[in-house]
This record gives C-alpha cells, sequence and structure tokens, in this order.
C-alpha cells in the first residue's frame, strides 16, 4: 500500500505570538520564520524534522489538554535520544514536568512545559 500520510505539525494558539517563537528558539532550539504579514500571521518554528506552526489567539486564554480534559499532552514528538535532548533541553531552562521514565503503556519518554503551559512529551514506544 502506497503510503499517504508523511508527517504532521502541531498548531499553537497563543496570546504572544512573538514571546512564544522567542521561547522555542532560545530555549528549544527551534528554528523560527515569521509570517506575520500575510492574511492568516503566524510564525513557524523548525527544529530537525518537526514543525510546529504558531497563530494568534486573539486574547482568547490557551488552555493544556490536562486542564481543558484532565489529563493529555497537547503534542508529543519522536525521538530515540532522549537523554541527550532531555539534558540539552534542562540546561536551556526548559520546566521538565515528568523526567525521562519508562511508561505503562511502553513508552519512554521525557515531558516539558511550554511558556504557554502546554505539555510537550518527547519519547518513543519501546518495543
Amino acid at each position: 500500500m502506497k503510503e499517504i500520510l508523511y508527517m504532521s505539525h502541531c498548531v499553537f494558539p497563543t496570546s504572544d505570538i512573538k514571546k512564544t517563537a522567542a521561547y522555542y528558539k532560545e530555549v528549544l532550539g527551534f528554528r523560527v520564520e515569521e509570517y506575520l504579514d500575510v492574511s492568516e500571521p503566524h510564525i513557524c518554528l523548525y527544529r530537525d524534522f518537526t514543525e510546529i506552526i504558531l497563530t494568534k489567539s486573539n486574547g482568547q486564554e490557551v488552555i493544556p489538554n490536562r486542564k481543558l480534559y484532565g489529563y493529555g499532552y497537547d503534542a508529543y514528538f519522536i525521538t530515540n535520544n532522549q537523554e541527550i535532548l532531555q539534558e540539552e533541553l534542562k540546561n536551556s531552562g526548559a520546566k521538565i514536568v515528568r523526567k525521562l521514565s519508562h511508561t505503562d503503556y511502553c513508552n519512554k519518554e521525557f515531558v516539558i512545559e511550554d511558556i504557554d503551559g502546554r505539555w510537550i512529551g518527547f519519547g518513543i514506544k519501546e518495543i
């Protein structure tokens, strides 16, 4: 069967698009590309093979999934270099909310909280 889906991008509304972009650049190591003078202003964040798209929340509060629904991450990135990445993010000032561990759903992962309160997991399924 031919592959149809190739990758996905997270879309994060934010109340301060430039402040959030700066955090992702300075703390999480993303490259920033601004598209603020277009009909739908946004900022694209790139790191390795991932992309996050920031949009303006137009004054609405950003509410993370765990607050809306009682649990859940707001994004999950697959990586097999969790130890290295966790140490890098910790050293750059990221807030680690769950240190690297083995979950009861067979993932090896850690979780950070971003500047807007979103929880972002970094891990991989252990087979």
